[in-house]
Protein backbone atom coordinates (compact mmCIF):
# COMPACT_ATOMS: atom_id res chain seq x y z
CA UNK A 1 0.00 0.00 0.00
CA UNK A 2 2.82 2.53 0.33
CA UNK A 3 4.80 1.68 -3.04
CA UNK A 4 3.69 3.58 -6.20
CA UNK A 5 5.01 0.81 -8.60
CA UNK A 6 4.03 -2.96 -8.52
CA UNK A 7 6.46 -4.81 -6.08
CA UNK A 8 8.60 -7.52 -7.32
CA UNK A 9 8.50 -10.98 -5.13
CA UNK A 10 12.47 -10.93 -5.04
CA UNK A 11 12.41 -7.33 -3.10
CA UNK A 12 9.82 -8.55 -1.13
CA UNK A 13 11.91 -11.09 -0.37
CA UNK A 14 14.99 -9.40 0.42
CA UNK A 15 13.07 -6.70 2.55
CA UNK A 16 11.45 -9.43 4.58
CA UNK A 17 14.98 -11.76 4.89
CA UNK A 18 12.91 -14.86 3.11
CA UNK A 19 13.12 -17.40 0.55
CA UNK A 20 11.67 -15.42 -2.99
CA UNK A 21 9.75 -18.67 -3.57
CA UNK A 22 8.11 -18.79 0.00
CA UNK A 23 7.23 -14.97 -0.17
CA UNK A 24 5.84 -15.91 -3.85
CA UNK A 25 3.47 -18.80 -1.98
CA UNK A 26 2.52 -16.09 0.17
CA UNK A 27 1.29 -14.06 -2.15
CA UNK A 28 -0.50 -16.36 -3.96
CA UNK A 29 -2.51 -17.92 -0.93
CA UNK A 30 -3.01 -14.05 0.22
CA UNK A 31 -4.42 -13.00 -2.88
CA UNK A 32 -6.68 -16.25 -3.59
CA UNK A 33 -7.84 -16.02 0.54
CA UNK A 34 -8.69 -11.49 -0.62
CA UNK A 35 -10.45 -13.42 -3.31
CA UNK A 36 -12.28 -16.42 -1.80
CA UNK A 37 -13.73 -13.47 1.22
CA UNK A 38 -14.38 -11.16 -1.40
CA UNK A 39 -12.72 -8.50 0.31
CA UNK A 40 -13.32 -5.08 -1.31
CA UNK A 41 -9.71 -5.17 -2.55
CA UNK A 42 -7.63 -7.34 -4.57
CA UNK A 43 -3.60 -8.40 -4.56
CA UNK A 44 -3.01 -8.72 -8.26
CA UNK A 45 0.14 -9.88 -10.02
CA UNK A 46 0.70 -6.93 -12.91
CA UNK A 47 3.63 -5.54 -15.06
CA UNK A 48 6.04 -8.13 -13.10
CA UNK A 49 5.03 -7.22 -9.33
CA UNK A 50 2.55 -7.15 -6.38
CA UNK A 51 -0.03 -4.80 -6.02
CA UNK A 52 -3.48 -4.38 -4.31
CA UNK A 53 -6.07 -2.88 -6.02
CA UNK A 54 -9.77 -1.76 -5.51
CA UNK A 55 -12.29 -5.33 -6.05
CA UNK A 56 -14.12 -4.36 -9.57
CA UNK A 57 -17.74 -4.24 -7.58
CA UNK A 58 -16.05 -1.94 -5.29
CA UNK A 59 -15.17 0.22 -8.05
CA UNK A 60 -17.88 2.38 -8.65
CA UNK A 61 -17.77 3.74 -5.32
CA UNK A 62 -13.68 4.64 -5.08
CA UNK A 63 -14.36 6.06 -8.11
CA UNK A 64 -17.12 8.48 -6.79
CA UNK A 65 -14.92 9.04 -3.84
CA UNK A 66 -11.70 9.70 -5.76
CA UNK A 67 -12.97 11.58 -8.57
CA UNK A 68 -16.02 13.22 -7.72
CA UNK A 69 -17.33 12.98 -10.84
CA UNK A 70 -13.95 14.26 -12.79
CA UNK A 71 -12.56 11.33 -15.12
CA UNK A 72 -9.90 11.79 -17.44
CA UNK A 73 -10.76 9.63 -20.27
CA UNK A 74 -8.29 8.94 -23.49
CA UNK A 75 -9.76 10.28 -26.42
CA UNK A 76 -10.08 7.84 -29.70
CA UNK A 77 -7.11 9.27 -31.16
CA UNK A 78 -4.78 8.65 -27.93
CA UNK A 79 -6.25 5.02 -27.59
CA UNK A 80 -5.60 4.35 -31.19
CA UNK A 81 -2.05 6.03 -30.91
CA UNK A 82 -1.46 3.66 -27.84
CA UNK A 83 -2.65 0.29 -29.38
CA UNK A 84 0.06 0.71 -32.12
CA UNK A 85 2.64 1.51 -29.62
CA UNK A 86 1.67 -1.43 -28.00
CA UNK A 87 1.61 -3.64 -30.50
CA UNK A 88 4.75 -2.27 -32.98
CA UNK A 89 6.98 -0.97 -30.05
CA UNK A 90 9.55 0.19 -30.20
CA UNK A 91 8.51 2.37 -32.97
CA UNK A 92 9.17 5.88 -34.33
CA UNK A 93 5.81 8.81 -34.38
CA UNK A 94 6.39 8.96 -38.04
CA UNK A 95 5.86 5.34 -38.56
CA UNK A 96 2.60 5.42 -35.95
CA UNK A 97 1.29 8.19 -37.87
CA UNK A 98 1.87 6.19 -41.18
CA UNK A 99 -0.02 3.57 -39.19
CA UNK A 100 -3.04 5.58 -38.33
CA UNK A 101 -3.02 7.97 -41.75
CA UNK A 102 -2.82 11.30 -39.34
CA UNK A 103 -0.19 13.04 -37.11
CA UNK A 104 -0.02 11.82 -34.03
CA UNK A 105 2.86 14.37 -32.45
CA UNK A 106 0.37 16.04 -29.92
CA UNK A 107 -1.57 13.01 -29.01
CA UNK A 108 2.19 10.91 -28.52
CA UNK A 109 3.09 14.10 -26.28
CA UNK A 110 0.12 13.23 -24.04
CA UNK A 111 0.56 9.77 -23.85
CA UNK A 112 4.41 10.42 -22.38
CA UNK A 113 3.02 13.01 -20.40
CA UNK A 114 0.28 10.92 -18.96
CA UNK A 115 3.13 8.08 -18.09
CA UNK A 116 1.92 5.59 -20.83
CA UNK A 117 4.68 5.80 -23.38
CA UNK A 118 8.37 6.63 -22.79
CA UNK A 119 11.58 6.81 -25.13
CA UNK A 120 13.08 3.57 -26.05
CA UNK A 121 16.49 5.02 -27.68
CA UNK A 122 16.42 6.05 -31.28
CA UNK A 123 16.59 4.53 -34.34
CA UNK A 124 19.93 3.83 -36.17
CA UNK A 125 18.98 5.00 -40.04
CA UNK A 126 17.32 7.71 -39.37
CA UNK A 127 18.10 9.29 -36.01
CA UNK A 128 14.11 9.09 -35.08
CA UNK A 129 13.16 8.71 -31.65
CA UNK A 130 11.70 5.54 -30.40
CA UNK A 131 8.59 5.02 -28.13
CA UNK A 132 7.38 1.92 -26.37
CA UNK A 133 4.92 1.81 -23.34
CA UNK A 134 5.87 1.54 -19.76
CA UNK A 135 4.93 -0.81 -16.89
CA UNK A 136 2.40 2.18 -15.99
CA UNK A 137 0.52 1.07 -19.01
CA UNK A 138 0.88 -2.11 -18.08
CA UNK A 139 -0.13 -1.89 -14.36
CA UNK A 140 -3.43 0.28 -15.92
CA UNK A 141 -4.32 -2.60 -18.44
CA UNK A 142 -3.77 -4.94 -15.89
CA UNK A 143 -1.26 -7.08 -17.95
CA UNK A 144 1.61 -8.53 -16.39
CA UNK A 145 3.54 -8.68 -19.76
CA UNK A 146 3.34 -7.25 -23.33
CA UNK A 147 2.19 -11.43 -23.91
CA UNK A 148 -0.62 -11.02 -22.43
CA UNK A 149 -2.13 -8.28 -24.96
CA UNK A 150 -4.88 -10.06 -27.24
CA UNK A 151 -4.38 -11.58 -30.37
CA UNK A 152 -5.29 -8.91 -33.22
CA UNK A 153 -5.87 -11.71 -35.73
CA UNK A 154 -9.60 -11.91 -34.91
CA UNK A 155 -9.99 -8.03 -35.69
CA UNK A 156 -8.50 -8.06 -39.08
CA UNK A 157 -10.51 -8.67 -42.13
CA UNK A 158 -10.32 -11.75 -43.75
CA UNK A 159 -7.74 -11.92 -46.50
CA UNK A 160 -10.03 -12.57 -49.32
CA UNK A 161 -11.42 -9.40 -47.97
CA UNK A 162 -8.52 -7.18 -48.44
CA UNK A 163 -7.63 -8.82 -52.09
CA UNK A 164 -11.29 -8.26 -53.34
CA UNK A 165 -10.72 -4.43 -52.28
CA UNK A 166 -6.71 -4.52 -53.68
CA UNK A 167 -8.18 -5.93 -57.07
CA UNK A 168 -10.72 -3.78 -57.56
CA UNK A 169 -8.53 -0.38 -56.35
CA UNK A 170 -6.10 -1.96 -59.23
CA UNK A 171 -9.18 -2.20 -61.45
CA UNK A 172 -10.48 1.18 -61.01
CA UNK A 173 -6.42 2.46 -61.98
CA UNK A 174 -6.22 0.33 -65.11
CA UNK A 175 -10.02 1.85 -66.05
CA UNK A 176 -8.54 5.19 -65.55
CA UNK A 177 -5.51 4.89 -67.27
CA UNK A 178 -7.20 3.33 -70.35
CA UNK A 179 -9.78 6.25 -70.24
CA UNK A 180 -6.64 9.06 -70.53
CA UNK A 181 -5.29 6.92 -73.16
CA UNK A 182 -8.49 7.14 -75.03
CA UNK A 183 -9.35 10.54 -74.39
CA UNK A 184 -5.30 11.33 -75.48
CA UNK A 185 -5.35 9.36 -78.58
CA UNK A 186 -6.21 12.20 -81.15
CA UNK A 187 -2.46 13.81 -79.70
CA UNK A 188 -0.28 10.91 -80.56
CA UNK A 189 0.09 10.57 -76.38
CA UNK A 190 -2.05 7.22 -76.48
CA UNK A 191 1.01 4.99 -75.75
CA UNK A 192 2.44 7.06 -73.16
CA UNK A 193 -0.90 6.51 -71.16
CA UNK A 194 -1.65 3.36 -72.24
CA UNK A 195 -1.24 0.82 -68.87
CA UNK A 196 1.51 -1.59 -68.64
CA UNK A 197 0.68 -5.13 -69.10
Amino acid sequence: MVVDEPATEAHLASVLDRPCGQVAAALRELSAEYTAQGRGFDLRLVAGGWRFYSRAACAPAVDRFLLDGRQARLTQAALETLAVVAYRQPVSRSRVSAVRGVNCDGVMRTLVQRGLVEEAGSEPETGAILYRTTNYFLERMGLRGLDELPELAPFLPEVDDVEAESLEGTMIAEAVAAAAAQAADGSGEAGRAAPDR
